[in-house]
């Protein structure tokens, strides 16, 4: 399931993602608060997250908050709107400062903050990048990240590259692990048990994987298989993710000292 943000009204969306707080007035004597675009906002990222975001809608936030899902159109025009407020505040979650001796030990724990961050809320995963939301979170965000990899001293306008291949990395490791989770949660089977019944097969029906497929037998020969208590596909993802990553910034490593050798 991708979702697309940015796909609601544009002017409310951008008011919502900049403006004040809006807070409804108390309307009765009861001890229920008013609502707030706050509020509604943090209902419904409680909802993606224990639930994804095939469960969210007006009316599921509405139910979360005790109210119809009609006394939230007054603070959200709709769900496209929310899900660009949801995106963003959660993004805003991301520290600003990374304490570190050097650029690449700051590099390395922003991107394992951002690893944190979306394993938390997987549900940010489905939210396509392709249409950004503009909103405040998102650029706290590449401020952070243009912030940290510009203490490389090599030029933004290459900074920019390596900033866009680090949250690639992000991005495409911790989709695997976020997935693996939900797997064994939607199909009710362990990632174990799922392993175990088919590796039998395999070895049952195809004797010769060996000999047909000979590198991807070296790996288990190497010891790329060897058990862990960490599920299988999440330890993948995220050695995938730390060997990426160093492997990126080796590159922009060398790509200074080629910045300041003789020219």
């Amino acid at each position: 399931m991708v979702v697309f943000a940015g796909q609601g009204d544009a002017r409310r969306s951008m008011e919502l993602l900049w403006g004040p707080p809006v807070v409804a007035p108390r309307t009765g004597p009861g001890p229920k608060p008013g609502l707030s675009v706050e509020a509604i906002v943090a209902a419904a990222i409680e909802i993606a997250d224990a639930e994804g975001m095939a469960a969210l809608s007006m009316r599921s936030v509405g139910e979360r908050l005790g109210r119809t899902a009609m006394a939230l159109y007054t603070y959200v025009p709709g769900k496209t709107e929310l899900v660009d407020l949801m995106y963003d505040r959660t993004l805003a979650e991301l520290p600003s400062s990374y304490p570190a001796p050097d650029w690449r030990a700051a590099a390395l724990s922003l991107a394992g903050a951002l690893w944190d961050l979306h394993l938390r809320h997987p549900w940010l995963l489905q939210v396509s990048p392709a249409r950004p939301v503009l909103g405040p979170g998102e650029f706290h965000v590449q401020e952070t990240l243009l912030s940290v990899l510009a203490e490389t001293g090599l030029p933004l306008s290459r900074v920019r590259w390596v900033v866009a291949a680090l949250f690639n990395i992000v991005r495409g490791s911790v989709q695997a692990a976020a997935e693996s989770r939900q797997a064994a949660t939607e199909t009710g089977q362990s990632e174990e048990d799922w392993w175990s019944a088919r590796s039998a097969l395999l070895g049952e029906l195809a004797p010769d994987l060996t000999a047909r497929f000979p590198t991807v037998a070296r790996l288990g020969e190497e010891g790329a298989f060897e058990p862990s208590d960490e599920p299988y596909l999440e330890r993948e993802a995220r050695l995938s993710f730390e060997a990426g990553l160093e492997l990126l910034l080796d590159g922009v490593e060398a790509a200074i000292v080629k910045a300041s050798g003789p020219r």
